[in-house]
């Protein structure tokens, strides 16, 4: 219910705000103008901007090698996402990866890390290319957290300038090494910080896990037009980043596939930013008095948005024309989204389950509808937020692992429990030695769980018909039980 409202209340701030634009367009700078800068100062401080030469060289190696490792080995894919009801198809293709059993939802589609190599995990790449790709992400990760907590301390303190002008590193180190004695001093320097502030920022930079983006814009049919300042084709549109902690920085490596007929145009005269480059566009949300900003984005570049900016403001990634790839690091607000919080949830609704000595002999500890209503919510929610998006995105990460088959496969036997446990409720509710409140009331639980249900089932079944769809082989096994 929340999620519609929110939807519709964007919806309607949109309307309005082009009804009040009518044909005209609203102004933004890019770096030729010459109030840039100070639009930059004022109105967007926390967007932090790292020119490629600024970043190991040796890190470059290793990042652009994966994202053309993963694409050659066919790993990006394109959502289906759900907005205000319909099913689109993404433009940009995507892929996950990141802490072992984390989850990241956006537009009512969850996507399933790929693991990064982690201790005390056992993960099985299908290439040891696939492994090395992911390591090297997982060192872009690192090295981006330390960047983010450098600059979110040049934020809070008068001494930026200082900081920066000391963690400058040696382009002839390696990338472990430069991330640990930069750390080392980002702790040195901590000490006009208190502990629980430093703490705080590294929370906030803690990437867990991060998005990948590939799209070539010649391949497109067709690209939405930018439609509030005129800044042309969008691969991505207007949008707050979703599902994040509250005031965690968004980090993001850019790598756009330059060439010699795709440099940037020198003309003098060019107006707005040039079409051949790629751009991060950023504006105040539902603002328009304030200019935009369109930055561009060169192979290797990266930002920051620190702080709340992802909250108050709105970002958008304009196309240029040639490929693009894109790492983009998040700390994802996992308190409902990795597998041990499902495996608990479920857990603990199986706990209501007795089995006794008889395995024919199953019956409820309880009927409460308290109780029942709590089982019967897990049961929807390992259904439709978990069991159903991953098969519904078919055979995409066995390109990459394995990983998740076996958890996919104890979320499908609890479900199959909380099958019977549903069928048990129903038969016990409709007993007589209740007593009448309480059987109503209970009846009254399972009826809207019961409702909720069969209305997914039926959106889902939908879904599943929608041409070009992945399928997998292992997907049946679960099908059987569902319909």
């Amino acid at each position: 219910m929340k999620r519609g409202a929110g939807e519709r209340e964007k919806e309607t701030k949109k309307k309005k705000l082009l009804e009040e634009l009518g044909e005209s367009r609203l102004p933004y700078m890019t770096p030729g103008d010459a109030g840039f800068h100070q639009l930059w100062k004022t109105k967007y401080s926390k967007l932090i901007f790292r020119k490629s030469d600024t970043i190991p060289e040796e890190l470059h190696r290793v990042v652009q090698e994966a994202f053309l490792t993963l694409r050659k080995h066919d790993c990006f894919f394109q959502d289906l996402v759900r907005i205000k009801g319909k099913d689109f198809v993404t433009p940009v293709s995507r892929i996950l990866i990141g802490n072992p059993g984390c989850t990241y939802k956006y537009l009512n589609t969850r996507l399933f890390t790929v693991p990064w190599p982690t201790e005390d995990y056992e993960i099985k790449y299908y290439s040891p290319h696939i492994r090395d790709a992911c390591k090297a992400l997982m060192k872009l990760n690192d090295y981006l957290h330390t960047e983010a907590v450098q600059a979110l301390q040049g934020q809070n303190s008068s001494e930026s300038k200082e900081t920066k002008d000391t963690v400058v590193i040696d382009r002839e180190q390696s990338v472990d090494t430069s991330i640990k004695e930069k750390e080392a001093v980002l702790k040195d320097q901590s000490s006009y910080v208190s502990e629980d502030d430093y703490t705080r920022l590294k929370n906030r930079t803690s990437f867990n896990l991060t998005l990948l983006n590939y799209m070539d814009p010649l391949q497109m049919l067709y690209l939405k037009q930018e439609p509030y300042f005129g800044m042309g084709d969008m691969a991505v549109s207007w949008h707050h980043d979703e599902n994040l902690i509250a005031r965690s920085t968004v980090a993001v490596y850019s790598y756009s596939c330059e060439g010699s007929t795709t440099e940037e145009n020198n003309e003098q005269n060019l107006k707005g930013r040039d079409p051949a480059v790629w751009h991060v566009g950023l504006k105040v949300a539902w603002d328009i008095e304030t200019p935009g900003l369109a930055m561009p984005l060169h192979q290797g570049d990266c930002y920051f948005m620190l702080d709340d900016l992802n909250m108050t403001h709105q970002h958008c990634v304009l196309a240029g024309f040639v490929p693009r790839f894109s790492s983009t690091h998040r700390v994802a607000d996992c308190s409902r989204g990795t597998l041990d919080y499902i495996l608990g949830r479920c857990e603990l609704a199986l706990q209501n389950l007795q089995t006794d000595s008889n395995p024919m002999a199953l019956s409820l500890k309880s009927l409460e509808a308290a109780v029942v209503k709590q089982v019967e919510e897990t049961h929807n929610e390992v259904e439709f937020e978990w069991l159903r998006q991953f098969w519904f995105q078919g055979k995409r990460y066995l390109k990459c692992t394995d990983w998740w088959l076996k958890p996919m496969a104890k979320l499908q036997e609890f479900w199959r429990k909380m099958e019977v446990m549903t069928s048990l409720a129903l038969c016990e509710a409709g007993k007589e030695y209740q007593a009448v409140e309480e059987r109503r009331e209970t009846i009254s639980c399972l009826l809207q769980v019961l409702k909720e249900r069969q209305k997914l089932r039926e959106e889902w079944t939908a879904r599943a018909m929608l041409p070009g769809r992945e399928s997998t082989s292992q997907e049946p096994n679960m099908v059987q039980f569902l319909f």
